[in-house]
């Protein structure tokens, strides 16, 4: 029996994941050209007059697939005998074949369990190929019908088109990562990228540019939405007028819908100053309609203005890059003094206004090429020019965005960054002091002096709400409840100080009582301290040795000695160290004697009261142990 080498079966594998990476490329542009088919073969079937047979119908299907890639398509039945250029791309349209290259390549690079898995170039590459092979049968069966494609636009943007969707799949099933640059790039970029700063820095002016495009489109659209309100009239006699049964108008309704974010982008271009085309000879601007427009009657084209110097309401449609560069500026304050974060984590200015022309510059290289491809000639003559100039269009955006930008998100990011006291950011642990200079502690764990802060903002808390009437500090009304506690109109009205003072502060003992809380100072005084209550006798005084020695006496069994005398003589030169050095030997002499020290234990707290009594104190009582230090 022969068996098969590693080697043959790794290439078989590899063989068959570019097989199936092909198949699916061509499955993708299958089903595309599919839908579309059966849409128009569906208009087709219920047209009462249709002007040519099933071929031609399946023809014009092709040549409307391929305009959907951005291909261009020539109308050869002209009265003047010169083929028409159509180029005016339904966007819309375009949202169908893009996604389905998308998914098939990211499908391809990356399968279900069990199917072999291509490298990822392998899989960019036979996707593409699979889908441009279904493109050019396309274009092959369409040079017979009344839209036939030109063969010059096959290669760019048909295909570039194409290879960009797959490129996006590819990298989505990787994972979408951020680097590492080709090996020819210069070794700068590379340092760059490789650096998480930077790769966070790009991705906030990313999503920054993604909204202020998406404010511009949004904007675009109620201009658009607002100037058919006003022209209903017109946009309905355009529609009806187009076509007079039911099959022809679901037809006009559809292309209409097709060509909304074209007209988004025309409303956006309009807003940002510089407009569009209606023809050679006219363009439209916030400042007026310029020229004799040359524009085919369609319910879309209702919305242009009229003719002659524009108005006030017209000059309303600057608001929308206005928009837009407020949204940008928001979106980039955000990240830069992030309201989850310390201050100290804050972006310098510098840096926001580097990453804030980053934005603008997003933004306006995206609305150049939205609107470079959301126009285009329908014909010779004047209407070779129809749609907004994107040469204007997308430096109009970067100046809007770049010029209201930066001082928004200045200003944005100083009100976010201002003081703490109006309680937007009181929620943050921190928020004025480097995370890294907050002591570690164990989960649970509470320290003496936050038990005690704990205590007294509860009792300050309390006794501001009863100065204020029961009603609770508002961070909007800084002003409400912060009358002194102990003022003698506090007093008057219950002495709410007394209340206050007479809250124990943990750790405390008869020195309280002699606190700043004696002397009718309340906690709303200018000059309150949280640890004032807290006693100020070190831990290591006379008495509180003597009780920590007998109640360590009455723990070891019997093991312990009385209080030494040398350490009875002396208040402060005793050592506490060795205290408590002989304190732990004697526990744990304890620990291993527990069985004797039982029964010893009733003579050493007989002893421990005769020592108490000859001393003049009485002893510690059992079950209350003395001070810890």
């Amino acid at each position: 029996m022969t068996q098969r080498s590693p080697m043959v079966t790794a290439e078989r594998n590899r063989t068959l994941a570019l097989a199936s990476a092909l198949v699916r490329g061509a499955v993708a542009a299958g089903l595309g050209l599919g839908s579309l088919t059966v849409l128009v073969m569906v208009l087709w079937i219920s047209s009462p007059y249709p002007d040519s047979g099933p071929g031609g119908a399946l023809r014009a299907a092709a040549g409307v697939w391929l305009l959907a890639h951005g291909a261009g398509l020539l109308r050869p039945d002209t009265l003047s005998g010169v083929p028409a250029p159509v180029s005016l791309v339904p966007l819309l349209l375009v949202v169908g074949p893009v996604w389905l290259a998308h998914r098939a390549a990211r499908d391809a690079a990356d399968p279900e369990e069990g199917r072999p898995r291509p490298s990822q170039a392998g899989a960019f590459c036979a996707v593409t190929a699979g889908y441009l092979l279904v493109v050019a049968g396309a274009a092959a069966a369409a040079r017979g019908g009344s839209l036939r494609p030109d063969p010059d636009t096959l290669v760019f943007p048909v295909a570039l088109v194409v290879a960009g969707a797959a490129a996006a799949g590819v990298w989505t099933a990787a994972g979408r990562p951020f680097g590492p640059l080709p090996s020819w790039s210069p070794l700068v970029l590379q340092e760059a990228v490789a650096r998480t700063v930077v790769r966070d820095r790009a991705e906030a002016a990313c999503r920054s540019a993604a909204v202020g495009v998406t404010v511009l489109l949004g904007g675009g659209a109620l201009l658009v939405a607002v100037a058919l309100g006003r022209n209903a009239g017109a946009a309905q006699d355009a529609f009806l007028g187009l076509a007079g049964d039911w099959s022809g108008r679901i037809a006009v309704l559809l292309l209409a819908a097709s060509l909304v974010p074209n007209a988004a982008l025309w409303g956006a271009s309009y807003g940002l100053g510089p407009g569009f085309s209606l023809g050679t000879g006219a363009t439209a601007t916030p400042l007026g309609l310029a020229g004799s427009p040359t524009a085919p009657p369609f319910p879309l084209l209702a919305a242009v203005p009229d003719q002659g110097p524009g108005t006030l309401l017209n000059g309303a449609a600057l608001a929308v890059p206005v928009a837009a560069a407020l949204a940008l500026a928001w979106s980039t304050a955000r990240r830069a003094a992030p309201a989850d974060a310390p201050r100290a984590r804050a972006w310098s200015r510098s840096e926001t206004v580097r990453v804030t022309l980053l934005a603008a510059l997003g933004c306006g290289a995206a609305t150049a090429l939205l609107t470079a491809v959301a126009g285009g000639p329908l014909g010779t003559g004047a209407l070779r020019e129809f749609g907004p100039v994107w040469w204007l269009a997308g430096p109009a955006a970067l100046g809007w965005t770049a010029g209201l930008g930066v001082p928004a998100v200045l200003l944005l990011r100083r009100w976010r960054l201002r003081t703490p006291g109006w309680a937007w950011r009181r929620d943050v642990p921190g928020a004025d002091e480097s995370p890294a200079a907050a002591p570690t502690r164990a989960p649970g764990e509470t320290s003496t002096k936050e038990a005690a802060n704990a205590t007294v903002s509860e009792a300050r808390a309390g006794a501001e709400a009863r100065a204020s009437g029961g009603r609770r500090r508002r961070w909007w009304a800084p002003w409400r409840g912060r009358a002194a506690a102990g003022t003698p109109g506090d007093a008057a009205r219950g002495g709410s100080a007394a209340s206050t003072a007479s809250v124990p502060a943990p750790g405390g003992g008869p020195e309280t009582a002699s606190g700043p809380a004696a002397d009718g100072s309340g906690p709303g005084d200018g000059g309150f301290e949280p640890y004032d209550f807290l006693p100020t006798d070190p831990w290591h005084a006379k008495d509180f040795r003597e009780t920590r020695w007998a109640s360590l006496k009455r723990d070891s069994g019997g093991l312990m000695a009385d209080f030494p005398a040398a350490s009875a003589g002396s208040t402060g030169s005793a050592d506490p160290v060795g205290s408590a050095d002989a304190a732990a030997a004697a526990a744990a002499a304890a620990d291993a004697d527990a069985d004797a020290g039982a029964d010893a234990g009733e003579d050493s707290d007989t002893d421990a009261e005769a020592a108490g009594s000859a001393a003049g104190r009485p002893a510690p009582a059992p079950d209350r142990p003395g001070p810890t230090p």
